[in-house]
Order: structure tokens, then C-alpha cells, then sequence
């Protein structure tokens, strides 16, 4: 097949490309050329910018595109119009942040969608792009899929991932669990240990999409995993394991822990507490990816490939996880607490 990949560079654009590439298929990249432009030579390179420059595109055609950086509808628009009559199929790369109502567990692809009033689509059209899929990043990945249905009815597939992890993830939302577990020592622990946790490893991810792309596979699918239920505490305790760690879990309770203001989600990663009342959030129900041929690695591959990455990696400043200060800070005030 000739596939055109809008990205195809960074974390899961690269993994796509590898995938492709590895099945043997003809592959284009179309991005800026900025991000690791050293990478896959052999394929063929249209640089242009999605935001008002897709000459490169034009007066070309492949048998399907995987758009793995659009954010905004009316930037989407503009590449779904102009490859509609040169492209067979369209998958787009959206997100579980779509959903709206995430009391209950086990949302399927029918759930409720968070939506946007047209006259506010029109204001954020007007203002930083940056800024509004900061502030509205599910709302606007809903309505970039309905954008590329319209450019492609019955055409297109879109990907609904929960967190996606692995090499190059530069999120390090899991690689502060990898890498913290693998420092040892007393490890906070944050909240319930029974508390469920979703993510897919980027190349499980990326090795299912071409393949739906290859079947021509139309529709919407939450992609996440694993296959069965797994628990923070399972989580940590895979990471002890995969890393031949001696850290030592110190698990503190979720009021506790915001009354001393240790942040969830962006200081205890994939920790969201009862009282937000998400249940929803990390419990998607992915039946339908199973049903079309998902399939999930180790998670110790996972986590030992994620470590192997990061001692390559030379990082000034984290996106994620707890400053080592505070959280000595805060294991002191726990245990002095639960004396």
C-alpha cells in the first residue's frame, strides 16, 4: 500500500512509520521537517506545515493516510478537503479524552462526547491554537473526527487511545513510576491499591492501527489496554519486578495527600482520587479493538523498554512526577502521621 502519515516522526507517528515500513509498504511523511529528520531515509519526505501549507500534497494520491497530529477541526478540515478525492482511506488518531460523563466505568465507543456550542468553536478559531486544546483538547478531538467523516464518509477509522507509553514517550507521566521504582528506596504510593489503570504501549498501538489500515477497517474504536483488569498496586509491583528493584511502597491516603498538596495526575501520575469522581476515565471498555485483533505485549517489555530509553535520555526538567524533596517531605509527614 502507499500510506501517507501526517507526522511520522515523533513517538507514535515514528512507531507507525516502523510498522509500516517493517510490512513492506510504500510510505510518505508529510510534516515540517523539524522533529528528527534523520530518521527513516528511505522514505519518501513532503515538508509543508498543516497551518496554511500543503502544497507538497497537492496533485498526489496513496491508498490511505494516517493523520497522527491534528488537534484542531479547522486545521484537520483543510488536509481531510484537499485529500479526499486523492486518498481511499482516512485514519485519524483521536483520543479517549472525547468522553464526557465519566462517573460510571466501562464507556464504550457510544458514550457521551464532550461538545462545544458552534459560536465558541468560532472564538477559539480566532485566538492560539496552543492555548485551545489546553483548554478544550477532548472537545476538539471530537470535533476533528467529525471532520474527517464529512471529508470521508464511510471512509475514515478513528483511534481512540487512552495513555499511550513506551520509548520516546516525553510525557513521563509511566516513566516516572518506571524510573523511580528502579531508583528504589521508599517509594510514595499514592491513594487505593486496588485502583484500576489503563495505557497502551505505543507499538501495540501503533502495529494494530496499520493493521486496520491494511483491512480497510472503518468506524471508531477506544484503543487502550491491557486485556484485564490491572491495579496501581500491580502496576508498581510489575515495575519492582521488571526493574530488580528494592523499593519499598509507602501507600498514603488520598486526603492526606491533597491536604498536603501533592498534585494527581501530574505529581502521581495515572492517580486521579474517588472525590473527582472519574471512575470512567481509566476503565474504557475496548472490547471492540479486542474483537478486531488487538493484542498487548508484557508490560515488563514495556517497562523494561521504557527504562532502557530513558538512561539514554538527558532531561533538564520533568513534565511529570513528584520532585524528589517533596516526596521525602511528604513520606515523613505520612509516617510521622501514622505513628
Amino acid at each position: 500500500m502507499k500510506i501517507l502519515i501526517l507526522g511520522g516522526t515523533r513517538f507514535l507517528g515514528r512507531f507507525l512509520t516502523e510498522a509500516a515500513l517493517r510490512k513492506g509498504h510504500d510510505v510518505t511523511l508529510f510534516n515540517r521537517g523539524k522533529a528528527n529528520p534523520e530518521l527513516f531515509p528511505e522514505t519518501e519526505k513532503l515538508i509543508g506545515d498543516r497551518n496554511g501549507d500543503l502544497k507538497a500534497l497537492e496533485g498526489r494520491t496513496w491508498d490511505a493516510v494516517i493523520d497522527t497530529c491534528g488537534y484542531v477541526p479547522w486545521v484537520v478540515r483543510e488536509s481531510a478537503e484537499l485529500l479526499a478525492g486523492a486518498v481511499g482511506h482516512y485514519t485519524f488518531i483521536s483520543s479517549a479524552s472525547v468522553y464526557d460523563e465519566l462517573e460510571e466505568p466501562g464507556i464504550d465507543e457510544n458514550h457521551p462526547v464532550r461538545k462545544l456550542p458552534p459560536e465558541k468553536v468560532e472564538e477559539l478559531e480566532k485566538g492560539d491554537a496552543d492555548t485551545a486544546v489546553r483548554e478544550y483538547y477532548g472537545e476538539l478531538k471530537f470535533l476533528c473526527e467529525q471532520e474527517v467523516e464529512k471529508a470521508f464518509p464511510g471512509r475514515s477509522l478513528n483511534v481512540r487511545p487512552g495513555l499511550i507509553v513506551g520509548p520516546y514517550d516525553f510525557t513521563d507521566r509511566f516513566n516516572y513510576w518506571v524510573n523511580r521504582i528502579a531508583k528504589g528506596g521508599e517509594v510514595l504510593a499514592p491513594g487505593r491499591k486496588d485502583k484500576e489503570v489503563q495505557f497502551v504501549d505505543v507499538r501495540d498501538l501503533a502495529d494494530w492501527t496499520v493493521n486496520m489500515v491494511e483491512q480497510n477497517v472503518t468506524g471508531t474504536f477506544n484503543v487502550t489496554g491491557p486485556d484485564s483488569r490491572l491495579t496501581m498496586e500491580q502496576l508498581l509491583q510489575e515495575c519492582q519486578a521488571a526493574t530488580e528493584s528494592d523499593a519499598e511502597l509507602v501507600w498514603a491516603d488520598e486526603e492526606f495527600l491533597l491536604e498536603n498538596d501533592v498534585q494527581f495526575w501530574s505529581e502521581m501520575p495515572l492517580w486521579i482520587p474517588d472525590r473527582e469522581n472519574m471512575a470512567g476515565f481509566l476503565t474504557v471498555d475496548i472490547g471492540k479493538a479486542l474483537g478486531a485483533g488487538m493484542t498487548f505485549r508484557p508490560l515488563s517489555e514495556t517497562i523494561r523498554d521504557t527504562l532502557a530509553w530513558e538512561a539514554e535520555r538527558t532531561v533538564t526538567e520533568r513534565k511529570a512526577g513528584l520532585e524528589a524533596e517533596k516526596e521525602k517531605t511528604v513520606l515523613e509527614m505520612w509516617k510521622e502521621r501514622t505513628r
